[in-house]
């Protein structure tokens, strides 16, 4: 497990960038109590370690042009076809997200739209034409919530990836090593 890698400086630092992805690296360093070197490396570890995915600017869908947010469920004809599919929704700009689930749905997406009647046409000129038997479309009102996941303490004992902690029993307490 990838986490088992990373120590209480790793935390920290993702701590403080996931807050505000533009904080300069001498502003991490000086919260953090070392060198900017430092946090430059191992910034750059927790990106080759894909920690870190990059970062971005975020638009607002609204404020350029896209008043239409919807989740769409996609049943395949061919659920064979499901790497060609997700192939073509790549170039398709408007579809910002793609998961393969459980449950009735192939493929579920999120898609961005224009307005309404921009909706029914991605959905009849773009999507129905990648073999759908049929496909499910909720539309959004408006996100009500949205943020990174927290950092979780990497300190923390307990183990939920299967792996058997060492343990000591002393005279008065527990203690895992």
């Amino acid at each position: 497990m990838g986490q088992r890698h990373l120590d209480a400086l790793d935390e920290k630092i993702l701590r403080i960038i996931s807050n505000d992805a533009r904080i300069s690296f001498l502003e991490v360093a000086r919260q953090c109590n070392v060198s900017g070197a430092a946090i430059h490396q191992r910034i750059q570890k927790l990106n080759r370690m894909g920690v870190i995915r990059g970062s971005q600017f975020n638009i607002d869908p609204e404020k350029v042009g896209y008043e239409t947010c919807a989740y769409i469920g996609l049943y395949l004809k061919e659920p064979s076809q499901l790497d060609e599919v997700t192939s073509r929704l790549q170039e398709i700009p408007e579809v910002v997200e793609c998961h393969y689930t459980t449950g009735g749905y192939d493929i579920f997406i999120k898609i961005y739209a224009r307005n309404n009647h921009h909706l029914v046409t991605l959905i009849h000129d773009k999507l129905q034409p990648l073999g759908l038997a049929r496909s499910e479309t909720i539309i959004s009102f408006r996100e009500a919530i949205k943020r990174q996941l927290p950092v979780p303490d990497f300190n923390d004992t307990d183990s939920d990836d299967g792996e058997v902690e060492d343990m000591k029993l002393n005279s008065e307490e527990l203690t895992v090593e």
